[in-house]
């Protein structure tokens, strides 16, 4: 049965079909549907957006749609580390056969038509200047990291000033961390409907795009070397990769979602899920571009209102009040231990 109902209804949780979003929608105002109302979506089943209730199996109760956004989240994330990793491997394929072909200079005719490597900030930035004197429509770029430096913005303005003049839209992805930039902020007032600002909890690595003809990324760990890249297929999938990421971030003008718990916040759910999956402190804190001493303070808040004493309970209890991302009952209420638990240190 499960079989069937799959071809029935060939699609994922970020897009259901009808019937299976008015069983979905009843089942979160009412807390609860019959079975037989699922029966004729299985779909909801087969992606865990309802479940048995434990009290009653005549009854489904739904998964919780921040559960199902934190799912989506993390499977779209996996697709774009692991399309990282094959563009890197195609780059990485791509030297060793040009290597092959000898040290001779290109002729100005043929030099990197499809990828061409920038050594140097001053190359790099002669050709952004000269990407973005040719762009006429759309700009995306995302920039990961925390709060945006000063010299950062600055260093770009002149080119988002030159864009804003020609009327060309841009859109903009950051982390959340990046909100309580003051230098962010004054920056977006100054360039006012001509930028579109939006956070995830992380991002890529830094993407430039102009027209979704050509775009910039970084090709070493300290960024004095950049890839511009103009292979349409190359391009479009990068383009692809920004919209996706787009579609799930929060406009920077919205607050961010609450967790549905009382006494964490958003980002010290996003530390939890790190942490469940068994990352140490610096990568939680260079994934969400915080400081790893800031990460540390958040994780000491974690422990003192999960009631964590060390950090393989402190592991267990962000799994039993579903901040890892398993699936956990909706309609349970999530209870915290007495705040008189000792703490981890």
């Amino acid at each position: 049965m499960a079989g069937h109902g799959a071809q029935e209804h060939p699609h994922g949780a970020d897009r259901l079909c009808a019937a299976g979003d008015r069983v979905y929608s009843r089942a979160v105002r009412r807390g609860r549907v019959p079975r037989r109302d699922a029966e004729p979506v299985p779909c909801l089943l087969e992606l865990a957006l309802l479940h048995p209730d434990p009290d009653d199996m005549d009854w489904l109760v739904p998964t919780s749609p921040q559960e199902v956004m934190t799912r989506l989240l993390r499977g779209v994330y996996d697709e774009v580390s692991a399309s990282q990793r094959r563009v890197r491997s195609a780059v990485e394929a791509f030297e060793f056969y040009a290597g092959l072909g000898g040290r001779t200079t290109p002729s100005a005719g043929t030099e990197g038509t499809a990828i061409r490597v920038l050594d140097g900030l001053s190359r790099i930035q002669a050709a952004m200047d000269e990407a973005t004197q040719a762009c006429t429509a759309e700009v995306l770029t995302v920039q990961p990291g925390g709060i945006r430096r000063e010299a950062e913005l600055s260093e770009g303005l002149h080119r988002a000033l030159a864009l804003r003049g020609r009327g060309v839209r841009m859109r903009d992805l950051y982390t959340h961390v990046a909100r309580h930039g003051q230098g962010l902020l004054n920056y977006l007032e100054l360039m006012g409907d001509a930028v579109e600002a939006r956070t995830l909890d992380e991002v890529i690595d830094r993407l430039i795009l102009f027209d979704r003809t050509v775009a910039f990324v970084p090709a070493n760990t300290d960024r004095t070397m950049a890839l511009e890249l103009r292979h349409p297929a190359l391009v479009a999938y990068l383009v692809t990769v920004f919209e996706r990421l787009w579609r799930l971030a929060i406009p920077l003008t919205a607050p961010l979602p609450d967790t549905g718990i009382e006494g964490i916040s958003h980002r010290e759910q996003s530390i939890a899920a790190l942490l469940a999956e068994g990352h140490q402190d610096a990568v939680i804190a260079e994934r969400l571009g915080i400081s790893v001493r800031t990460a540390r303070a958040h994780i000491a808040r974690l422990s003192e209102t999960l009631g964590a004493a060390s950090r393989t309970q402190l592991g267990v209890r962000i799994a039993q009040v579903g901040l890892d991302g398993s699936p956990r009952r909706a309609s349970a209420p999530v209870t915290l231990p007495d705040r008189g638990f000792p703490t981890a240190r």
